[in-house]
């Protein structure tokens, strides 16, 4: 991979016209790296993009907490296997939301199974995002829910019987905090984000780094930008562990080289964010509730995907170049990577545009990946 091979593909690439600004950075098989910026941080202002502009990854955190879980797994400090209500007493009182009746009111029964661990890990423990599920999102309204409180979700269906993305992560989370005696910003620094040398990563951007952040943007019906006001609440809050980071690009792919290389996880912990977790159960295909938020997103149109103890994994060979046994995933404000294994590459693609799954920014993701394995 030339490290010029990179900017000058995305900068070719007609999408990027479209996008306010973006930072990508990807990793080959022999640890180079490559830096890709382009645009402004906001839409109409004269700051421009840089290589350490701060992002909001909203669900990218969500690799930091199943890493931060699999550290206790391998410390022997978790179980797998472990039912979490074993840890947090509370979860054994979610009911289940089956829907609603014709009055209108949710119909709500108790749980009988006792989800583990690893059903939070694999997002099939039942739980679900308001904004990803119709049902959900009414229940959220009619009682008050708040962005935040997933805590206060009832589930939709018993563990195991389907994939379902939703706030699995966060009450992930919560249990690494419950096991390590510390908030989760503390446990990130002590054990990944301080090691790692990850030093523009956390729930609070200094107001250095706030003097670095990208501005959200809105994507209009005519194709437009708008920039929009949007902050993660101070912490702490129950979601930070599904979706409460800022980070950088250069800092991100710190965390991606780490597992690659063997560097923060056991063998064992390792192969495990590699390895398909959820059996048959296909997964990574978003049905959006919330247009405002999030599109309908298929990561692979077509292809088989299985969920690993904390990634996508696609069980064949991606169509840009990915081998199989890849993993990855994605954060709401448009912010994308992929690591495999087999190749030993690695990329992010990070912008800040509302709703998820926009179609040139996925483009542009093609076009970084494509660009790295030719």
């Amino acid at each position: 991979m030339s490290r010029h091979a990179i900017p000058t593909a995305l900068a070719a690439a007609p999408q990027a016209a479209r996008v306010p600004g973006y930072v990508a950075v990807a990793r080959d098989g022999d640890g180079g790296e490559a830096v890709a910026v382009h645009g402004r941080r906001k839409a109409g202002e004269p700051a421009p993009m840089t290589a350490d502009t701060v992002f909001w990854i909203a669900s990218m955190t969500k690799l930091v907490t199943s890493i931060a879980a699999l550290q206790l797994i391998d410390d022997g400090v978790l179980d797998p296997d472990q039912p979490v209500a074993s840890i947090r007493p509370e979860f054994a009182d979610l009911p289940i939301l089956e829907g609603f009746d014709a009055a209108g009111a949710p119909r709500l029964r108790a749980a009988t199974d006792a989800p583990t661990v690893r059903h939070l890990l694999t997002h099939t423990s039942g739980l679900g995002y308001a904004f990803m599920d119709a049902d959900l999102a009414r229940y959220a309204e009619q009682a008050a829910v708040a962005p935040g409180q997933g805590h206060l979700l009832p589930r939709r269906f018993e563990a195991g019987a389907r994939w379902q993305y939703g706030v699995s992560t966060d009450w992930l989370g919560a249990i690494v905090e419950t096991l390590s005696g510390e908030g989760l910003d503390e446990v990130f620094e002590r054990r990944i984000l301080g090691p790692l040398g990850m030093t523009d990563t956390s729930f609070a951007p200094t107001p250095a780094q706030q003097a670095r952040k990208a501005a959200m943007h809105a994507r209009l019906p005519d194709g437009g930008l708008s920039p929009m006001d949007f902050a993660m609440p101070a912490p702490p809050y129950f979601a930070m562990g599904g979706g409460g980071l800022y980070s950088t690009g250069p800092d991100f792919i710190k965390l991606l080289a780490a597992i690659l290389d063997g560097a923060i996880l056991s063998p064992a912990s390792r192969a495990s964010l590699f390895a398909n977790h959820a059996g048959d159960l296909d997964c990574g295909v978003l049905v959006s509730s919330n247009p405002a938020f999030t599109r309908d997103f298929d990561p692979m149109p077509g292809s088989a995907k299985r969920w690993s103890l904390g990634l996508m994994v696609n069980p064949n060979p991606g169509p840009d170049g990915r081998a199989a046994g890849s993993g990855a995933w994605a954060g709401l404000g448009n912010c994308y990577y992929w690591l495999d294994p087999s190749a030993g590459a690695a990329g992010v693609l990070l912008t800040q545009i509302l709703p998820f799954a926009d179609p040139d920014v996925l483009a542009l993701f093609q076009v970084l990946e494509r660009a790295v394995y030719e």
